[in-house]
């Protein structure tokens, strides 16, 4: 079975680097829910040496202040799934008391699965934001 976190098809990348990428995750109904991928196939963040597991948790919290100062949710989610792709990744996820099924959990069923934002605007918006907050 071929990884797609490896060999992902089309993503929309906001930020990439040597160690790691974030991306705006194609969730409808999920405004602003993105993923920080670890670029090498490591299942497990305890699989990572301290400086690798200190720089991705340095760009996770760097995407969570980043996406709470643009989009202003009523709560961040951070996750660390992955039983279907066992490719270390964490979701980042704004909620909103519009997003697809608030205040419950993103896996329960959708009400809906409408946007309330441009997709193509919130990528734009955040790939600075995100590039400025993790060079610094």
């Amino acid at each position: 079975m071929t990884c797609g976190y490896c060999h992902p098809g089309a993503e929309t990348v906001l930020w990439s680097g040597d160690r790691c990428r974030v991306i705006l995750a194609d969730e409808p109904g999920f405004d602003g829910w993105c993923r920080v991928i670890w670029n090498a196939h490591v299942r497990e963040l305890s699989d990572l040496g301290d400086a690798d597991r200190n720089h991705l948790m340095g760009v996770v919290a760097a995407v969570e202040r980043t996406l709470i100062a643009q989009l202003r949710p009523v709560k961040m989610n951070i996750a660390a799934l992955g039983t279907a792709a066992p490719h270390l990744h964490f979701h980042l996820i704004p909620r909103f008391d519009t997003d697809a099924n608030f205040p419950d959990p993103v896996w329960t069923a959708r009400r809906h699965t409408t946007s309330r934002l441009d997709q193509n605007a919130v990528a734009a918006q955040l790939r600075t934001t995100i590039r400025e907050a993790i060079a610094s």
